[in-house]
């Protein structure tokens, strides 16, 4: 203790022991490297001898108990490529000193349960595991470039600053989860690009205060289970899954075929009941999922959904209940056959990131309702009604009804063939004048070779048969020339086919136009 008191190293250190010593006590970092890639890569295979190596027990030592500073200079524990053994347990301890390992190989998992520390940076080191659960950070937690073979225990962890995990690499082991952060709390960032994990990542109820951003990160699960699962999520901006972002000197880190490095998610995604200040951003990301899972944003509230993936060949993409303000999508990005669920989805603006044409746009409800729900068209059409489309959004609506005829009975087929023919369900108002001119026109033919007689011959209006055959059609207007001639023969059954199909017409257009005011309210 004494020695200790004086600064001065204990006896059995040995040499590199005791080089970290005096550095602590400087506050300088402490690097063994030796200058040669292949030998100072701490994810490699040539080994490290004595001379680099350091046991755990003393960083533990230096870190809860350590000598005091040389005068004038504040202590710190920075260590670069050393081989740590034994086990580093750090659990129910307070850290003030600045912790960290660069470039580091521990033989052992590293603990760090319901601990307290300013910042840790962990930077392309190979850890077997590292337990966090509770940890409270006061700045970051960078683990860039790390690997960490069991596996990261985040529960309950509270950040004050940044969670860096770039370029990092996750195993599980044996064990079902690469990432436990249930309950992460994260005050700024989670930055995770290019990260590798094989095993279920889990942020349940996580709690981050900017942006997630997980750009072409790859997860995948050895057992061909879920790679995602953060139901109840609450992010503060954006969560990203999109392709790796260019790096300083151009460029963007690219797959072994050359192209861009996209976000991979080989399993299914459960980000149910999730909160997001900004977008959820699925820009090309490859979604590949077994038959019986899902890519699940049941009830996800957003302020924008970029989902413009390769749509996956099996498993099922369900938005039921979700809400965004803005969606971004592609014809190509959506599933087929029944493997889309879009039940209670609403969105305000449509913003496609490819051309979408009204025809694809339809089949991408139909492809949600193998048996017809009107509610996906209903906010279809109101979307593009906001956005003044109001054309297109008569379709839909029309599209809407004539999928709902199909369910009804055969005798209310046949009304509703009607309507559609003559009126378009009051969407096609036009028809209306067409049918109009079509009896028009075939009646003033048939009366200018049949003309009736008069009911009193050299008194009433002067013959036209074009006002004559639009008296017969008009139920309510008189122009009067129906009173003043009478037909006979054919011409009295022409007559009578003109006066029911005016009634009829009439009949649907009233029916039509008060179907769509109650439609609109």
């Amino acid at each position: 203790m004494a020695e200790q008191d004086s600064g001065e190293p204990p006896e059995g250190l040995t040499a590199a022991e005791t080089g970290l010593w005096h550095a602590y006590r400087n506050g300088n970092a402490y690097d063994l490297r030796v200058g040669d890639p292949a030998r100072d890569d701490a994810h490699g295979d040539i080994p490290w001898g004595p001379e680099r190596t350091v046991r755990a027990r003393v960083v533990s030592l230096l870190l809860l108990g350590g000598p005091p500073p040389v005068p004038g200079r504040a202590p710190a524990l920075k260590l670069a490529g050393c081989r740590l053994t034994g086990p580093l347990d750090l659990s129910n301890s307070e850290i003030t000193v600045p912790f960290e390992l660069r470039h580091c190989r521990l033989e052992e998992p590293l603990r760090l349960v319901d601990c307290r520390a300013g910042t840790v940076i962990l930077h392309r080191c190979r850890i077997p595991r590292l337990e966090a659960e509770r940890l409270a950070v006061a700045g970051d937690l960078r683990l860039t470039g790390s690997d960490l073979v069991h596996g990261l225990l985040l529960a309950q962890a509270r950040i004050g600053a940044d969670l860096a995990l770039e370029e990092v690499r996750l195993g599980s082991a044996g064990r079902a989860r690469a990432l436990d952060a249930d309950g992460l709390n994260v005050t700024r960032d989670v930055a995770a690009d290019l990260l590798r994990a094989t095993g279920e990542l889990t942020l349940r109820a996580a709690r981050v205060g900017g942006a997630v951003s997980l750009r072409g990160c790859l997860l995948r699960h050895p057992d061909g289970g879920p790679v995602l699962t953060a139901p109840r999520l609450t992010v503060g901006e954006d969560l990203v899954l999109a392709p790796a972002p260019r790096r300083p000197g151009g460029g963007s880190p690219s797959a072994p075929d050359g192209r861009p490095r996209v976000a991979r998610l080989h399993g299914g995604v459960q980000l149910d009941g999730s909160t997001l200040g900004g977008a959820l951003d699925f820009q090309d990301a490859d979604l590949e999922l077994a038959a019986d899972q899902e890519f699940s944003l049941r009830s996800v509230q957003a302020a924008e959904l970029r989902f413009t993936p390769r749509a996956p060949e099996r498993g099922r993409v369900v938005l039921q209940d979700a809400s965004v303000r803005r969606l971004v999508d592609r014809p190509d990005s959506w599933p087929s056959d029944g493997r889309l669920v879009l039940r209670g989805f609403t969105y305000e603006q449509l913003a496609p990131g490819a051309p979408f044409p009204l025809a694809r746009r339809l089949a991408w409800v139909r492809a949600a309702t193998p048996e017809f729900a009107p509610e996906p068209y209903d906010r279809l059409a109101a979307c593009l009604q906001a956005g003044g489309e109001d054309a297109d959004a008569h379709t839909v609506l029309l599209t809407k009804l004539r999928r709902r005829r199909r369910t009804l009975p055969l005798a209310f087929r046949a009304w509703e063939h009607v309507q559609d023919a003559v009126l378009g369900y009051g969407y096609r108002p036009g028809r209306a004048v067409l049918w109009l001119g079509l009896l028009l026109s075939g009646g003033t033919v048939w009366f200018a070779r049949n003309p009736p007689a008069a009911n009193t011959p050299g008194e009433g209006p002067h013959w036209v048969p074009a006002i004559y055959t639009l008296d017969l059609l008009l139920p309510v207007l008189d122009l009067g020339q129906e009173t003043a001639w009478r037909p006979a023969g054919l011409s009295q059954w022409a007559a009578l086919a003109l006066v029911v199909l005016g009634w009829l017409l009439a009949t649907i257009v009233t029916a039509g136009a008060a179907a769509v005011v109650l439609r609109r309210n």
